[in-house]
């Protein structure tokens, strides 16, 4: 872990997410996501990230193609993507590659560097500072961010722009590790393109994917 004022407060351009997603993934690690909210900013250095690779890849939610729900996946580079799941939580991905390959890189966890108690505010079950954005849904939840961040791009160079990313202090290569997607069941289950810092309390434990039981009706 770096102070505060050894972080690069450069914003990342363009070109960092104009790449292909398994080079965006692990470079993002030690980066600065900061989120903007009318109560002040927060700031996250991020430390689990997941890789989602389109049409290419079982596991993403662009792998049958455009919807209206996916269509921000398939914008320029640098833009988020954030979804509703299981009617409960938000999850924030940062697009990435050429427009119209619609991958992105999902956040998964990530350490409260600046605005904790805001993200306490956010939630208040929290026990401990690590657990503030441990997993996708926490750190959404922790940064307020909704389906209004849709499509909300993060390299418009404005001050106060609701979401961006600082190149931070980038984790060493031999610190991050590789494996299996949490909950990726089918043909991307094996995939190692989940990415985290090793040891870090912040990371998110895995799980495999398990298949949901069907419902079946009453005699």
């Amino acid at each position: 872990m770096t102070a505060p004022s050894d972080r690069d407060r450069t914003p990342l351009t363009r070109d960092f997410f104009d790449r292909p997603v398994l080079d965006v993934a692990p470079d993002l690690l030690g980066r600065t996501l900061v989120r903007m909210t009318p109560d002040g900013p927060i700031e996250v250095r991020l430390t689990e990230v997941e890789a989602y690779a389109g049409d290419a890849d079982p596991g993403s939610h662009a792998y049958r193609g455009r919807t209206a729900r996916n269509s921000s996946m398939f914008g320029p580079p640098g833009h988020a993507y954030v979804y509703f799941i299981y009617g409960m939580w938000f999850s924030l991905n940062l697009v990435c590659g050429p427009e119209g390959t619609a991958s992105g890189v999902l956040l998964r966890a990530g350490e409260i560097i600046v605005g904790s108690e805001l993200a306490h505010k956010r939630r208040p079950t929290a026990r401990r500072e690590s657990d503030l954005a441990k997993g996708p849904a926490r750190l959404a939840t922790a940064l307020d961010v909704d389906r209004s961040l849709n499509g909300t791009d993060l390299c418009g160079g404005r001050p106060d722009a609701p979401l961006s990313v600082l190149a931070g202090t980038p984790v060493a290569p031999e610190r991050i590790h590789s494996g299996p997607r949490t909950g990726v069941g089918g043909e991307g289950a094996a995939h190692p393109w989940r990415f985290w810092v090793e040891g870090d309390p912040t990371v998110s434990p895995y799980r495999a994917h398990v298949p949901r039981r069907r419902r079946t009706s009453g005699a």
